[in-house]
């Protein structure tokens, strides 16, 4: 079943495979660059007697230096019949490519990630056909990233670090130096990774708290006229809006389209606030604006 995990995992590495660094560092190999990688079909059904499909597959054509396909999963919880689909996706990528194969395993829980590194065999006793290996992204192999330096320049891998430590001890302090890291970016790079991150996260305790962290980051510097200050106060405004003119709709009120429009397009928090407070008693809707006209 394909999970919020799956599709964060998905568009993470398929847009920012320099996320897979902690890969290449233990492989020895250069960081990885984008421009190296260009994305491949993830289906790998033959005749279709059986749908098979990988969350990512990546082929890494470097100028210098051997080509190799990845493989990218996401694997929320230990699964034996997962472990054989993993030895049909190496066998067909190697087969159809020609090219050897590197599994990759994202996981954000412990016990899963010791789990997927396997090795998972194919064998008659005493003899050994095959041997997946994946290479697993979990709690031990990705680099608790709490220094915002890092978010800055890395923050593909700072995003992972977020979703593969959610469910440790520093988490906390992982979520909160990413979301305040990220405020480097432009507004909307910024937006694009608190999303993936959000995503990520799924059902865990800590998703949560990283939402929280976004509100309060987003207002961290009330007043200062942000772009992401702007467009997060325009949603609130535009929901104070739509209660206001809730409100006065079930209470039967007739709504002109004058009034209809000068309470959509107000911006003012404190003013909506006040004419939402008195929908509930006005008699007439042009009534919430009696008290800003002018005294003749």
């Amino acid at each position: 079943m394909v999970t919020a995990t799956h599709e964060a995992s998905h568009r993470l590495f398929q847009e920012h495979p320099e996320a897979l660094a902690p890969v290449f560092e233990a492989l020895g190999l250069p960081p990885p660059v984008k421009t190296d990688f260009h994305e491949l079909s993830p289906d790998v059904t033959e005749i279709r007697p059986m749908e098979r499909r990988a969350d990512t597959v990546l082929m890494f054509e470097p100028d210098m230096g051997e080509h190799f396909v990845l493989a990218v999963e996401a694997q929320t919880k230990k699964d034996p019949e997962k472990a054989r689909s993993w030895a049909y996706y190496v066998a067909y990528l190697h087969a159809k490519y020609g090219l050897p194969v590197l599994l990759v395993v994202v996981c954000r829980d412990r016990s899963t990630a010791a789990w997927a590194m396997g090795p998972f065999d194919c064998a008659v006793d005493p003899w050994t056909t095959q041997i997946t290996r994946p290479f697993v992204l979990g709690p031990q192999t990705v680099p608790e990233v709490t220094d915002k330096a890092v978010v800055a320049q890395q923050p593909a891998l700072a995003a992972l670090s977020a979703i593969v430590h959610s469910g440790g001890r520093r988490t906390a302090a992982i979520l909160e130096t990413v979301a305040h890291g990220l405020m480097a970016f432009e507004p909307d790079t910024t937006k694009y990774w608190f999303e993936v991150v959000e995503v990520g996260l799924e059902s865990t305790s800590a998703k949560k708290n990283w939402r929280k962290l976004m509100q309060d980051v987003i207002t961290h510097f009330p007043g200062h006229g942000t772009l992401f200050e702007e467009k997060y106060l325009e949603g609130k405004a535009e929901g104070e809006a739509k209660g206001i003119l809730r409100v006065l709709e079930v209470r039967g009120l007739p709504l002109s389209d004058d009034v209809r429009q000068r309470i959509l397009t107000c911006t003012d928090l404190d003013r909506l606030n006040d004419w939402l407070d008195r929908s509930g008693t006005v008699e007439r809707a042009e009534d919430l604006f009696t008290e800003e006209e002018p005294a003749a």
